[in-house]
């Protein structure tokens, strides 16, 4: 694999493991990264940001934690440091290329009709192909200076979390076209640094659209610099479980979601008859962990008529759970956050309008926290009409992903990182290694038919668990199981654990893929 030529996008959590699992291997990969700083959203989070993972969840295998780091949740700089650490520790540094967006990729040397009627993934299920494809990169650096370059294999490792705002649609003349005052986004709010942020937000009105990470940290750090003298307010359109820690009534939750048992409770992707009975015998104990936790998380949330209508659960199957920022609920009491219900909203020249309401909400700030739309920045990443009309699939479906990883149809070529898990820094790893091992000749990959037949099992497992939100294609609640089926792609003992009862009722997590060693 030396003199293979791969070009990795993007130096976030999943690029930075992909290139140090490949220099391992014997391969130099280009890792382009836009920013001129590596971390992905880690570099340029607003600086309330923690992690929303426990520390020693949130961690590469090989790379703990340094002992300065003690917080539960590290903040936005500890975990951007600590990325940092790890890429010079393995020599990722020397590979990436700072200031330098890829525009577009073109594959050439097949032709589209002819990878389009190929039953086996890029002709021949191996990595590379048969060697007469490969693909053409588009980039610019950060003087505009745009360059072609050739790559025998690309993983995207551009996260979900920026590039394309998810921005909500208005009927004319109700949008920000009819506000005074300034709109932006949370990934513009971001780019601005803590003190233009500042400067923006002091002394203000400023009304929040969303109620997630992004929403709830700019509200945090709007309700710091102005108090109850210009409150924050919060347009919530849908309400979320927004909780404290991973602990209900002093039990870890983490023992009822992220352990073997926990996985016996919920229908799997190709179980078989007899996990599927056990799973539906098991229901009610699911109902049950899930309502004992809603009991304790729901105290606070009450007083504010903020229980959400779906159970924690749900909220933990489509990995849409928060923690809270510090004394959000403090601020709540004490009026410098305000929350306004509303599904629908517009703008006006004064501010927003909500639902029920006779006056708007007066605002020289509207900031949305409504998401980004990660499909749509994959789908961006490709020249050919083909390509773009596959790549993320249609909304009806999820993102058509074997593992995750590989779209059936769409040859040399990995996406890392946009599937979520509620421990996505280890995952990432540990798809990185299965990658590795793939382009290091270590297993083929099924056919096409066979991965999209596996991809519907899982598209029917998201739908059936996740609602409305199956695009986000969240493994949280089944990591366990997608773990195993990496492992054993790799050849490797998916049993981590020493004893039955550890490895029924053990937290998984990092520290027991530490000796995971493909075969």
């Amino acid at each position: 694999m030396e003199k293979k030529r791969v070009a990795i996008v993007g130096a976030g959590v999943s690029g930075l493991a992909a290139c140090k699992h490949l220099l391992e291997r014997g391969c130099t990969p280009a890792v382009f990264e836009a920013d001129t700083l590596l971390g992905g959203v880690w570099a340029r989070a607003p600086d309330c940001t923690s992690l929303q993972s426990e520390r020693p969840m949130y961690q590469y295998s090989d790379f703990p934690w340094p002992d300065s780091v003690t917080e539960v949740f590290p903040s936005r700089r500890q975990v951007a440091d600590y990325l940092k650490a790890y890429a010079r520790h393995f020599g990722v540094l020397d590979c990436v290329r700072f200031g330098h967006r890829v525009l577009g990729m073109e594959y050439v040397g097949v032709g589209e009709g002819e990878v389009a009627a190929w039953e086996e993934w890029a002709g021949c299920g191996d990595a590379f192909g048969d060697g007469v494809g490969e693909w053409r990169l588009t980039v610019a650096d950060a003087d505009d200076h745009v360059e072609t370059h050739v790559a025998d294999f690309v993983v995207i490792c551009i996260g979900r979390f920026s590039g394309v705002p998810n921005i909500p649609t208005f009927p004319p003349g109700k949008g920000p076209e009819a506000f005074d005052g300034q709109v932006i986004h949370t990934m513009d709010y971001s780019k601005m640094g803590t003190k233009k942020a500042s400067e923006m937000l002091k002394g203000k009105r400023v009304t929040v659209i969303g109620y997630l990470k992004s929403a709830l940290d700019v509200a945090a750090e709007c309700a710091e610099l102005n108090g109850t003298q210009h409150p924050c307010t919060m347009v919530v359109r849908t309400k979320h479980w927004i909780i404290p820690g991973y602990y209900a009534w002093g039990f870890p939750i983490s023992n009822l979601c992220l352990n073997r048992f926990s996985e016996f409770l919920i229908h799997k992707p190709g179980e078989g008859f007899l996990l599927s009975l056990l799973a539906t015998i098991l229901t009610p104990l699911r109902w049950l962990f899930s309502k004992f936790a809603e009991s304790y998380y729901s105290i606070p949330m009450r007083k504010h008529a903020m229980v959400p209508d779906h159970s924690l659960f749900e909220a933990l199957a489509t990995c849409l759970i928060a923690i809270t920022p510090k004394d959000h609920y403090k601020r709540l009491d004490e009026g410098s956050i305000v929350i306004k219900k509303s599904k629908t909203f517009s703008f006006c020249k004064e501010g927003v309008l909500v639902e029920g309401a006779s006056s708007p909400i007066k605002s020289d700030v509207v900031i949305f926290g409504t998401g980004f739309r990660g499909d749509q920045k994959i789908k961006d990443m490709f020249v050919s009409e083909y390509f773009q009309s596959i790549a993320v699939g249609p909304a009806s479906s999820t993102v058509p992903l074997y593992r995750e990883c590989i779209h059936p149809k769409i040859p040399q070529l990995a996406v890392l990182g946009y599937s979520e898990s509620l421990t996505n820094l280890y995952t990432a790893e540990l798809r990185a290694k299965w990658l590795a091992h793939f382009l290091d000749g270590g297993f083929r990959l099924p056919s096409v038919k066979a991965m999209q037949s596996d991809i519907l099992e899982w598209d029917k497992f998201m739908k059936r668990y996740s609602r409305g939100y199956f695009r986000r294609s969240c493994i949280g609640l089944l990591h366990i199981w997608y773990n195993d089926l990496l492992c054993k792609d790799m050849g490797c003992n998916p049993r981590r654990k020493n004893g039955f009862f550890a490895e029924l009722f053990d937290v998984y997590g990092p520290s027991d893929y530490i000796n995971l060693r493909p075969k």
